[in-house]
């Protein structure tokens, strides 16, 4: 019972039942996904499913034996879902903050990051840093969920986070306001040899594929970290803090 009781504290952001998840998302509050139970759907689960996709939230089926453990032994009926520790932002916030500040934009975009640890990292770095915001896909992105709170250690409490369904759309849009967009990946221009001045956005990709060929091609620089030992990478928010720290270097003209 004490180790059931552990799983259902280490997910505090999940809402359980039937009657809960539907009133959660007739609510209108922010919700990260939806768990369904392989097999369920039958009965309110329909409702569900179908206000989840109505209000374009991600619904992911999953073995009951899981949702058993995420919900701590409690009763879930089939259904639980994922909300953010904190409610997001937008991008236009983020621009306005910047705008606000008189200051270009300076914006960290995450491809496909799946450990909290690593964003909750990068979150902390980049307010340490005086960045505007963090830009995240909805898809294939852990969220805003507590393990990434507790790793950023408070500070998502002063960062703002927006949530987005194509990323390289977001990317076009932000070039089309004069913000540059550099990829941090393999075989690029030596990080510390790049002008980061005016609007600035940086890419940190996935902890194993790095960024997606895709969103790389929408970028307009790439830069990399030069590596001397055996290994050819680095951990994702280690990565990010070390050319967030060049990029605040330049803008504060050290």
């Amino acid at each position: 019972m004490k180790e059931n009781s552990k799983d259902f504290k280490q997910n505090e952001n999940l809402v359980i039942g039937r009657n809960a998840v539907l009133e959660l998302l007739k609510s209108g509050a922010q919700v990260e996904n939806v768990l369904v139970a392989r097999g369920e759907h039958e009965g309110s689960i329909v409702k569900i499913i179908s206000l989840a996709k109505e209000k374009g939230i991600v619904i992911k089926n999953v073995d009951r034996k899981k949702l058993d453990f995420m919900c701590g032994g409690a009763n879930h009926q089939g259904v639980a879902a994922n909300v953010p520790f904190r409610n997001y932002s937008t991008v236009e916030d983020i621009l306005a903050l910047a705008e606000e500040k008189g200051e270009a934009p300076f914006i960290i975009i995450c491809d496909e990051l799946e450990d909290g640890h690593n964003l909750g990292a990068i979150i902390r770095t980049a307010e340490a840093c005086g960045v505007h915001g963090i830009i995240i896909p909805k898809r294939r992105n852990v969220g805003l969920n507590f393990a990434v709170a507790k790793a950023a250690c408070g500070a998502l409490e002063y960062v703002k986070v927006a949530r987005v369904g194509n990323l390289t759309s977001a990317i076009e849009d932000l070039k089309k306001r004069n913000v540059w967009v550099y990829a941090a990946d393999m075989d690029g221009q030596p990080w510390c040899k790049t002008d980061f001045s005016g609007g600035v956005a940086l890419v940190v990709g996935n902890e194993g594929s790095g960024v997606g060929r895709l969103v790389k091609e929408h970028c307009d620089i790439t830069v990399s970290l030069p590596m001397r030992g055996q290994i050819n990478s680095l951990n994702a928010s280690v990565a990010a803090g070390i050319i967030m720290y060049e990029i605040a270097k330049q803008r504060l003209g050290l």
